[in-house]
């Protein structure tokens, strides 16, 4: 056993691969493909070596980050022209962002609403114009001990004449806001219950919907239409788990919005290809410009939950409120912008016929993303 040891320790070389003795011409086996790092190794160089393949998360990032945002179609470009390694890969830059857009929209919003009976409580006016009461027995008081003193008796009546003035405006006043408190707790449980029988009476209006539209196929093996029928029973069944807790059903809806981009951006890819078909680019050509522009969208959504964000947390200080609300209205213009620049930059075309294919697209990608929307809505009902 220690002969063969020694044996293997004296035939290693740094330089030709342990499994094929090939000579080593980069990290990887041009022979037989193994890497020359294997998991033996410090801890953190693997973990450092897990977020590389993961994310991407390298110098490349930060030229890719602000090309992606601030130049339309260069990505695209790039890619089509060979130049693929100094960038994060298309397929990595929209997972990575869409996962972290829906993830920090997830943390950064509140979807709770009160439904229950709203306790105004009223001021109790006795007890409030009880110092106005004191002080004019204090002053009355004061009356009999200076009786003798005019001018002093004078202006003590002067004073307890202001305070019962006062009293009274102050009873008035409480009164009326009395009324008031109770009128709007009435009004706001009123529009609340309301409110809450409408989200419920759609919801389960929009499961109906889809259930009728796109779930009730003749040809569904009867398994597989059992189980449809069992997800639309409980979807419907979570419409009041909802209501009473819309933060539930947020979690699960963002949680699966980026599944959804993902079954999406195929069937964003084929509608370029059908577009541009005279322009006989492969299919994997427009899957690239869609994971790009895809990526774009999560990115301006990450920024924008970023301005949000800011903005809440200095909401005193007005200057930086306003800035941050004039950026989050030019990130909103820059959306439709970038994306109509990045269709002409990329396929070269007219502005005219761009236009057209642009606005086609668009309407064409706003359906197919609402009718992903609503299949979420009923997905994130039915696992709740």
């Amino acid at each position: 056993m220690s002969t063969a040891t020694s044996t293997n320790n004296s035939d290693y070389n740094p330089n030709h691969c342990a499994n094929c003795h090939a000579e080593l011409l980069g990290p990887h086996c041009y022979a037989c493909g193994q890497p020359v790092k294997g998991m033996v190794r410090h801890f953190s160089s693997v973990i450092g070596d897990f977020f590389d393949t993961l994310l991407a998360f390298d110098s490349r990032t930060w030229k890719t980050i602000p090309s992606l945002f601030f130049r339309p179609g260069f990505l695209t470009a790039e890619y089509f022209s060979g130049r693929r390694v100094r960038y994060v890969s298309p397929v990595r830059l929209f997972i990575f962002l869409c996962i972290t857009s829906f993830f920090v929209t997830q943390i950064n919003s509140d979807w709770a609403i009160n439904f229950g009976n709203v306790d105004v409580e009223s001021v109790d006016v006795e007890k409030a114009s009880q110092g106005y009461n004191d002080a004019i027995e204090d002053i009355r008081k004061g009356k009999e001990k200076h009786v003798n003193n005019s001018y002093a008796v004078a202006v003590l009546e002067d004073v307890e004449k202001n305070l019962i003035s006062g009293q009274e405006k102050l009873t008035g006043d409480l009164h009326k806001l009395n009324e008031d408190l109770s009128e709007i707790d009435g009004g706001q449980n009123g529009s609340e219950n309301l409110s809450k029988e409408e989200l419920a009476s759609g919801l389960n209006e929009t499961i109906s919907e889809l259930d009728r539209e796109f779930l009730q196929v003749d040809w569904l093996p009867k398994p597989l239409e059992d189980w449809v029928n069992r997800k639309v029973e409980s979807a419907h069944k979570n419409v009041e788990r909802v209501t009473d807790d819309p933060n539930r059903f947020k979690k699960a809806f963002l949680g699966a919005l980026p599944s959804t981009l993902i079954v999406i951006l195929p069937i964003f890819a084929m509608m370029l290809w059908v577009l541009y078909v005279f322009k006989r680019r492969l299919y994997m050509e427009h899957l690239i410009v869609a994971l790009h522009s895809q990526a774009f969208i999560c990115l301006s959504i990450l920024i924008g939950n970023l301005f949000y964000s800011i903005s809440s947390q200095l909401e005193g200080y007005a200057f930086i409120s306003s800035s941050l609300n004039i950026l989050m209205a030019l990130l909103v213009l820059w959306v439709p912008i970038y994306l109509f620049w990045m269709q002409k930059r990329v396929y070269q075309q007219g502005w005219i016929m761009t236009l057209f294919k642009y606005s086609f697209l668009g309407l064409a990608y706003l359906v197919l993303l609402s009718v992903g929307a609503a299949l979420t809505v009923f997905w994130s009902l039915a696992e709740l």
